[in-house]
């Protein structure tokens, strides 16, 4: 799996509210939707005296300052590292093939659904997906539906899986606190496996960042290999 076959699956099933080039760089309207879809990214030659550019047109969005830097973006992390900008949010790209995941879950464990049901939408709330990151759910244009988990009897747990190419992405994956240790998150993804594989899809994919121990080490129990690494440069007003 190519990095930019990665990257494009990821902009596709998380997409931000606009993107405009400016020069070298690609700039996201994120609309509070996170930096996933608010960081910009060079997608053309640039050197020092470009950067101005892009910190103008993110500041113009009411953005801080703040880039995705990519496999082979090197030179940009060094350009941004010499400006002051800091290292936030290392991220991991794991994925599995869907035939290795795909099983059904326990019957009444997981259920997918679009529209996502109010009882999903407060269980991402309560994790701090909101209105705006559901305003990004709702612009993805292909295959894509909500997961709600259940355990004792209650919801439990909700994801979104949206699908580009051969590429399923399993995005905002919550389980509440109270719920933890009750398999839901291993239904959930399951059944996003089965659902992806139903439409065509040969591989699942979620995005987690590196600091969060717990996430990895339920992709890894499910032996979702880390198949790349992005991570972002911000420079907050305080650091300019």
């Amino acid at each position: 799996m190519d990095p930019a076959t990665l990257y494009t699956a990821i902009a596709a099933t998380w997409p931000p509210a606009a993107t405009r080039r400016v020069g070298p760089w690609t700039i996201r309207d994120g609309q509070g939707g996170g930096k996933r879809v608010s960081a910009a990214t060079a997608d053309g030659p640039f050197d020092a005296g470009d950067l101005p550019a892009a910190e103008d047109a993110m500041r113009a969005l009411g953005q801080d300052p703040l880039f995705m830097i990519r496999a082979g973006d090197d030179a940009l992390d060094t350009l941004l590292a010499d400006a002051g900008y800091r290292v936030i949010d290392p991220v991991q790209v794991r994925a599995i093939p869907v035939a290795d995941l795909a099983q059904l879950p326990p019957p009444v464990t997981a259920f997918t659904l679009w529209q996502p049901l109010q009882i999903t939408q407060e269980i991402w709330a309560a994790g701090g997906i909101g209105t705006e990151r559901l305003a990004v759910m709702d612009r993805v244009t292909g295959p894509k539906t909500s997961v709600l988990g259940r355990a004792r009897d209650r919801a439990a747990g909700a994801a979104f899986v949206a699908i580009h190419g051969e590429i399923a992405f399993c995005h905002a994956v919550e389980v509440e606190p109270t719920q933890r240790r009750q398999k839901t998150a291993v239904n959930m993804m399951r059944l996003a496996a089965c659902w992806a594989q139903d439409r065509g899809a040969t591989t699942l994919a979620v995005l987690v960042t590196d600091a969060n121990d717990a996430a990895n080490a339920l992709y890894a129990s499910l032996n979702m290999q880390v198949v790349g690494h992005y991570h972002y440069r911000i420079k907050a007003p305080e650091e300019a």
